[in-house]
């Protein structure tokens, strides 16, 4: 392991384990340098990144401190929002509003490369986080590629592992709004009332072809992107 690697897996672990909580004041550069025998770039390296992710809070004549919790997640990655939950320690559920067959209106068939009035399948899923929706998950899915999405549980799974298994991904796009959410969004989310929220949309491909559009809204109190990249 690279040695600001150490460090980070270092803060990672006193986070999960509950020995730092919220707000608490992470090591400083050079208490990391000393303890891990590294240069004061590396930690400061290593803090930056964990900053990039959202994990930490940096503020100039303070120090370094652990981020308030709330979901996090990288634009660059597509990863299962299940595990991500999983990942802080967190307990995952999810919330099936609709499982459904339906025509394509002309922006799905675009999104999907299909005919407009073709049949798609729809999902809308709530994911939540410690008993909190932090997701809502509105997916259109190609029949062709995926013929038994409808049959599945997802309260046991969710979309995103389904699909990995029938039809691996290859390929994805991503763009990203501020939007108000409507007065269903509300009651998805628990928002007892309107807040800002990010909206994602997303296609994925397989080898095959699209094999869904989604649309992923968070409210703007409980999810926050981060990323880090290297050149």
């Amino acid at each position: 392991m690279a040695k600001f690697s150490a460090i980070k897996e270092h803060v990672y672990n006193k986070i999960a384990s509950g020995e730092w909580p919220e707000n608490h004041p992470v090591s400083s550069e050079n208490a990391l340098a000393s303890q891990f025998k590294v240069s004061r770039m590396t930690a400061r390296r290593a803090l930056q990144e964990l900053a990039d992710e959202g994990i930490v809070i940096r503020t100039k004549g303070s120090g370094t401190f652990v981020a308030p919790i709330k979901s996090q997640t990288s634009f660059m990655a597509i990863r299962n929002i299940a595990d991500e939950i999983r990942s802080r320690q967190h307990d995952y559920a999810s919330q099936v509003h609709v499982l459904r067959r339906q025509v394509a209106s002309e922006l799905i068939a675009e999104m999907l490369n299909i005919a407009a009035g073709d049949e798609v399948y729809l999902s809308v899923i709530s994911h939540f986080e410690n008993d909190l929706p932090v997701q809502v998950e509105e997916r259109y899915v190609n029949p062709k590629l995926a013929p038994d999405y409808l049959k599945q549980d997802y309260h046991s799974l969710t979309p995103h592992e389904y699909l990995c298994e029938v039809q691996p991904l290859t390929e994805a796009s991503h763009q990203i709004e501020a939007v108000a959410p409507s007065q269903q969004l509300c009651q998805w989310l628990h928002l007892s009332k309107p807040e800002p929220c990010l909206r994602i949309h997303r296609r994925t491909w397989s080898a095959k072809g699209v094999v869904t559009y989604a649309v992923l809204t968070h409210p703007g109190s409980r999810f926050s992107l981060g990323g880090h990249l290297q050149f």
